[in-house]
């Protein structure tokens, strides 16, 4: 079994996601389950149905996310030093086409949110940049063609 990188706010995400499907959405989809036996024929109730679709996809859900916990190398990004970019680095970028600059994290997979600037460890740019120091060039390939930036700063907070 491959241990899956994942930082403390990524594993507190999942727990509290997997608490919740456990604690709430599990007991409100068998009480639905109940309520829709109550009317009657179950081969044309479409409630029945849905609660039994919603059911399969929260059960789902509550082993993906047991599976993904217990395959976790949890990392404390606080902790880590390197002089060079690794796992965990919040690092600031300049896009040497437009001179606009970007900040991402490199995160586990299941954290990445281009939104609030956290990308996944797997991504292109994050496989690029690993080992990279301030001052390089980081190249990568995007669906519009090649992407060149230049490390401005990193840090581990």
């Amino acid at each position: 079994m491959s241990k899956h990188p994942m930082t403390l706010e990524g594993k507190k995400r999942l727990d509290e996601e997997l608490k919740h499907l456990i604690q709430v959405e599990r007991p409100n989809v068998i009480k639905a389950i109940e309520e829709a036996r109550g009317h009657g024929d179950l081969s044309e109730n479409a409630d029945y149905d849905a609660a039994k679709e919603r059911q399969g996809f929260i059960e789902s859900r509550i082993t993906d996310i047991q599976n993904k916990l217990a395959e976790a190398e949890v990392v404390d990004t606080s902790s880590l030093q390197s002089d060079k970019i690794i796992f965990g680095a919040h690092v600031e970028l300049i896009d040497l086409d437009d001179d606009k600059t970007v900040k991402y994290q490199i995160v586990g997979e299941d954290e990445a949110n281009v939104k609030e600037g956290k990308i996944s460890i797997f991504s292109p740019l994050s496989r690029a940049m690993i080992g990279k120091v301030v001052g390089d060039i980081v190249e990568f390939k995007t669906p519009k063609g090649e992407k060149e930036y230049e490390v401005v700063s990193f840090e581990f907070k």
